[in-house]
């Protein structure tokens, strides 16, 4: 029975210690992201990990990218401060604030409205025929990152995080970016439908509207 003991004491303390080592670290990114990932160095103005992807290789985040990182111990390390001549306005709370509005419109926005809109507005341009064909969904898109964002609470991992203007406007940031690429991107596909559809048919439109390039 002793040696069972003993036995097992030590695969215990193996595999505390093993643990020990390989314990994540949480690091907290300034753009909302969060890596979990053991630490191995924080010297020469930078966070550095091993790539999970590539563990030969290390990926360094300068000081300037990173909020906190929270150590496997518990101890926390924060790299903001809010400094206006960095450009730094917001509080350290109202940074945190931010960036959990950034985290939520990164998972739950979806701009479906603006990837209606800029395929019609890129098939209408494309049926046109002509080249200032793209010049519609390019101007959709551009007002896709004006108009107001709705923030639907369906969304939102707080309720009570819609009181805090830092995180309504890291929401907002994210959204309307989120508006801008799948703007682009349903605008170029509905552009190369239209013209298809110009290409195919456009024999066949009345002479009093065809404003596309000759036949």
């Amino acid at each position: 029975m002793s040696k069972f003991l003993l036995l097992f004491s030590l695969l215990f303390c193996l595999a505390f210690a093993r643990s020990q080592n390989t314990a994540q670290d949480t690091i907290f990114l300034m753009n909302g992201h969060v890596v979990a990932e053991k630490v191995i160095d924080t010297l020469l103005g930078a966070v550095t990990i091993l790539n999970p992807k590539k563990p030969e290789r290390k990926i360094n985040y300068e000081l300037s990218q990173l909020y906190m990182v929270k150590f496997s111990d518990g101890n926390k390390r924060y790299y903001y401060t809010q400094d206006t001549f960095l450009l730094n306005y917001f509080t350290r709370d109202e940074m945190w604030m931010y960036m959990k509005g950034e985290r939520d419109a990164r998972k739950g926005f979806r701009p479906i409205g603006s990837i209606i809109g800029s395929g019609i507005s890129g098939i209408i341009g494309g049926m046109t025929g002509t080249f200032w064909g793209p010049c519609l969904p390019f101007g959709y898109m551009s007002l896709s990152g004006i108009t107001k964002v709705r923030i639907r609470h369906s969304t939102v991992s707080n309720p009570a995080y819609v009181d805090s203007d830092g995180y309504i406007l890291g929401y907002e940031r994210v959204a309307r970016h989120r508006r801008r690429i799948h703007s682009i991107i349903s605008g170029a596909i509905g552009l190369a439908v239209g013209y298809t559809i110009y290409g195919l048919f456009h024999q066949y439109y009345p002479e009093n509207v065809d404003i596309g390039i000759s036949k």
